[in-house]
C-alpha cells in the first residue's frame, strides 16, 4: 500500500512580510500554500492509495474563514480524486474548552466523502477503510481533556501524564493484539515522543507536554509510524523497522527552523517491511541567522557589511542580523545603510544587543572620595576593557593635563 505521509502545515502562519495585493493573503501564507499544493498534486499524481495529515493545519484554534476556505480547497482535491484521507487533530488545532468544536471539524460534520477526521484515540479496521491496512489514531489530548478522562482534578501534571500514558500504552497493545497479523497497521500520532529532538518551535515548558513512550511506537507489530508536532524531520528508528517518522512542518516557521529542509513522505508498506522515501519541498522560502560580536569601534559599517551574504542570497530572504557591542559605540551602527544593502530581502531584522558594563566594586575598606583622580581614571579604563598599552598612554597624557590645571 503506498501512503503519503505530511503534518504541522500551519498555514495561517503570517508572521513575517507583506500582503499580496492579488489575492489579498498575506505572502508567507502563500508560501505555506505553495507546499501545500505540492504536497497535494503528489498524492494524486503518486496514485497514493492514502494520504495521512498528522496534525496542526493552522497555527491556532480559531482560523479566519479565508484559511478555513484555502485549507478546504485543497482537501477536497483528495477527496475528489478519491484518496483516502485521514486527518489527525493536532494541539493547535483543539479549543481547550471540553466540547468546542477544533478547527477541522468541518470535514466531519459535512461528512466529506474519502476523509476522516481523527479526534480521539480509535482503530480502524481494513474495512473501515475499504483499504488493505489498519490503523491506530492518537490525536493530541487536551489537558482538559485528560483531567475529564481520569477524573483527577487534583493530580499535578507529571502523575496526570504518567496515567494517560499508561493508558494508552495498554490501548494500543489491545488493538495490536486483536488486529488482523496479515495485513500492515500503521500507527499516526500528533504527540512529542520519548528520545525525539525538538527545533526551536516548541515553546511549552516541562511537564506541559505529555511524551509517548519510545517502546511504545517502536513496536515490531507495527509497519510505519506517521508522527506529527515536532517540526524537525527525524526518523527516531532509523535503520530498524517500523520507521517512526516525524516528516517536520511545511514550511520554515521562524529562525531555529533555518538549517532544516522541509519534506513530505512517500512510503510504500508491506506487512514486516516498509520502504520509505523522503520528497523534500523545493523553493522553500529561506531564513538567514547571522550574529556579529564587536571587538573594537574601529570599521563598524565595513565589519556588518562584509557579514552580509551576497545579493543573490538576500534575494526574497527572511534575514536577521543580532550585533552584540559596548554600549558606547551604539552611534556607529548605520541602520539605514544595512537596510539599504539589504532591500532585496523579503524582510531584514536588526537585533541590537549593548552590553552594560557593571559597576565598579570597591574594597569594603576603600571609599571613592580616598582615590585620586588619576586612580579614578584608571579603574575606568580597567572597566572599559581598555589595551594595557593604551591606558599607559592615556594616563600620561590624562597626568598632563590635570598638572597645567592646577
Amino acid at each position: 500500500m503506498k501512503l503519503l505521509h505530511f503534518a504541522d502545515a500551519h498555514i495561517d502562519m503570517a508572521n513575517y512580510g507583506r500582503h499580496d495585493p492579488e489575492t489579498g493573503l498575506p505572502l508567507r501564507v502563500l508560501d505555506f500554500l505553495k507546499s501545500l499544493d505540492t504536497i497535494i498534486e503528489a498524492a494524486i499524481a503518486e496514485k497514493v492509495d492514502m494520504v495521512i495529515f498528522a496534525g496542526d493545519a493552522y497555527r491556532d484554534r480559531t482560523p479566519s474563514p479565508t484559511f478555513q476556505r484555502e485549507w478546504g480547497k485543497r482537501i477536497i482535491r483528495l477527496s475528489k480524486a478519491g484518496i483516502r484521507t485521514l486527518l489527525l487533530v493536532g494541539n493547535h488545532d483543539l479549543s481547550p474548552a471540553l466540547g468546542r468544536a477544533h478547527a477541522i471539524q468541518e470535514f466531519d460534520t459535512l461528512e466529506i466523502p474519502y476523509i476522516t477526521v481523527l479526534s480521539r484515540p480509535q482503530f480502524l479496521s481494513a474495512s473501515d477503510l475499504g483499504l488493505p491496512v489498519q490503523v491506530i489514531a492518537i490525536p493530541w489530548v487536551s489537558r482538559s481533556g485528560l483531567i475529564a478522562s481520569t477524573n483527577a482534578n487534583g493530580a499535578d501534571s507529571a502523575e496526570l501524564f504518567k496515567d494517560i500514558e499508561s493508558r494508552l500504552t495498554d490501548l494500543v497493545n489491545m488493538w495490536l493484539e486483536n488486529a488482523d497479523p496479515a495485513i500492515p497497521i500503521i500507527l499516526t500520532a500528533h504527540a512529542s515522543v520519548q528520545g525525539a529532538k525538538y527545533g526551536s518551535e516548541r515553546t511549552v515548558m516541562l511537564g506541559a507536554d505529555m511524551v509517548l513512550p519510545g517502546s511504545l511506537v517502536r513496536d515490531a507489530r507495527l509497519d510505519y509510524v506517521a508522527l506529527g508536532h515536532i517540526h524537525k524531520p527525524q526518523n527516531i528508528n532509523e535503520n530498524a523497522h517500523p520507521p517512526v517518522i516525524y516528516p517536520g512542518s511545511i514550511e520554515r516557521v521562524d529562525f531555529g527552523e533555518a538549517d532544516d529542509d522541509k519534506f513530505y513522505i512517500i512510503a510504500e508498506i508491506n506487512r514486516g517491511k516498509t520502504e520509505v522515501r523522503w520528497c523534500r519541498l523545493e523553493n522553500i522560502r529561506p531564513f538567514i541567522d547571522l550574529h556579529v560580536t564587536l571587538t573594537s569601534p574601529e570599521n563598524v559599517t565595513d565589519i556588518l557589511n562584509s557579514a552580509l551574504p551576497s545579493a543573490e542570497l538576500l534575494d526574497g530572504a527572511i534575514v536577521r542580523l543580532t550585533v552584540d557591542y559596548a554600549r558606547e559605540w551604539d552611534a556607529l551602527i548605520d541602520e539605514p545603510a544595512l537596510r539599504l544593502l539589504t532591500e532585496t530581502a523579503f524582510e531584514f531584522h536588526l537585533i541590537k544587543r549593548p552590553r552594560f558594563e557593571s559597576r565598579i566594586r570597591l574594597p569594603a575598606n576603600q571609599a571613592i572620595s580616598s582615590l585620586t583622580p588619576m586612580e579614578l581614571l584608571d579603574q575606568f579604563w580597567q572597566v572599559s576593557h581598555v589595551a594595557d598599552n593604551e591606558i599607559e598612554a592615556l594616563q600620561k597624557m590624562a597626568k598632563e593635563i590635570i598638572e597645567e590645571g592646577i
